[in-house]
């Protein structure tokens, strides 16, 4: 393994057996990534996709059908590698009438932090996660945006190198949200290695470097956020004068007509060579080319394509 490897996901597959039938469900199917020391990696996918089940394997929350995981270089089953790792599920259980020093102080003595150590961090993670003005309420009465910054601080109780965040803008207000990225941004700048889920796309796309995208337990696109958004099959809308009706009908098949009238044809293609074949098919009828305008590839965008929906 490099150095540079935190963690090393090769071949993952998960079946589970579910009903009185044991009908046969394969949430994961053959699933390889890794992520690199210092980065923020972003695993995707609509609701089933195997994120979850992806997360709780590395954790040995669960057991994997098949495949290998490796965190920084030693097996997911070694007690020391995991204690480098920090988590947040996506829908954090914790005790309702503790008080948020009271249940920081309990997952700091479960990670074995010393007591002085445990009343340092736990007062500097509620300050980090802004919840100074809830430390005497119980955390049966937070709300979920609440439960999502207790949550996240329990992650970071333990000063972890790899940070696993399941969903964790789910239930912030745009401010909160904002307070979150800076946060994760932060433990990236502190040298910290970052794995998180979000159906936040934005959120995303601001925040990692690289991402996967799941669909159905498949891997159907993966890499560099810029890269991908930037090579994604990038759509452009083409703008022509002296347009016939011939021609319009021509082009039909080979684009999508936005606009169609005195001559003035506006059409969206998608590629490169559908781009080529515009500008020969109208040259050659004697149209003019007014203006050829890209449109933005997103993160969201390239999503709904991987997932097909």
């Amino acid at each position: 393994m490099s150095d540079d490897l935190v963690l090393e996901v090769e071949g993952l597959r998960k079946v589970f057996h579910i009903g009185f039938f044991r009908k046969r469900v394969e949430a994961v199917n053959g699933t390889s990534f890794n992520v690199k020391r210092g980065e923020i990696f972003g695993l995707l996918g609509p609701n089933g996709a195997g994120k979850t089940t992806t997360i709780k394997a590395i954790l040995r929350l669960i057991f994997p059908t098949e495949g290998e995981i490796r965190l920084f270089g030693r097996s997911a089953d070694d007690r020391e590698a995991a204690k480098r790792v920090g988590y947040m599920p996506e829908n954090p259980y914790i005790y309702q009438y503790l008080k948020p020093l009271e249940f920081l102080d309990l997952c700091g003595r479960l990670v074995g932090l010393s007591k002085a150590d445990r009343l340092a961090r736990s007062e500097a993670m509620i300050d980090k996660v802004g919840l100074r003005h809830a430390v005497d309420r119980p955390i049966g009465k937070f709300s979920k945006g609440m439960m999502q910054r207790i949550g996240i601080a329990q992650a970071l109780l333990h000063d972890p190198e790899l940070l696993i965040l399941d969903e964790p803008m789910s239930g912030l207000d745009p401010i909160g949200r904002k307070e979150v990225r800076d946060l994760l941004l932060e433990q990236r700048e502190r040298g910290k290695t970052l794995l998180f889920t979000s159906h936040i796309l934005s959120d995303v796309e601001e925040l990692c470097d690289r991402v996967v995208i799941m669909q159905q337990g498949k891997i159907t696109s993966e890499g560099r956020v810029h890269d991908l958004v930037e090579t994604a099959g990038r759509r452009v809308e083409v703008r022509l004068s002296g347009a016939s009706h011939a021609l319009k009908d021509a082009l039909s098949s080979r684009g999508a007509i936005l606009d169609y009238g005195g001559g003035h044809l506006t059409l969206r293609v998608e590629g490169q060579n559908a781009v080529d074949e515009i500008i020969r098919v109208s040259n050659a009828a004697g149209a003019r080319l007014d203006a050829m305008i890209p449109e933005r590839q997103t993160l969201e965008k390239l999503f709904l394509q991987s997932t097909k929906h």
